[in-house]
């Protein structure tokens, strides 16, 4: 999870929402923090992993194992 703490951060800086009730001369601490996300359930990862795969530039399954064989080759010389 991830975390933001800006110290002595100056008010008059923040948006107007945050604001109201705070002077603007005033320095504030503000802390970030990330919310923790519910796991994935089976669909949405399997629906993740194709798009990833769809969208990913890469290499073929032939192409991989033809690079291997290659540098194997090269070093049982």
């Amino acid at each position: 999870m991830n975390k933001v703490i800006l110290e002595h951060y100056p008010a008059s800086k923040l948006p107007d929402e945050l604001r109201s009730g705070i002077a603007l001369g005033a320095s504030v601490t503000v802390t970030i923090e990330e919310e923790a996300k519910r796991p994935l359930g089976r669909e949405q990862l399997l629906e993740l992993m194709q798009n990833a795969q769809a969208s990913a530039p890469g290499t073929s399954l032939e192409e991989a194992v033809a690079r291997v064989r290659a540098l194997r080759d090269e070093w049982e010389d």
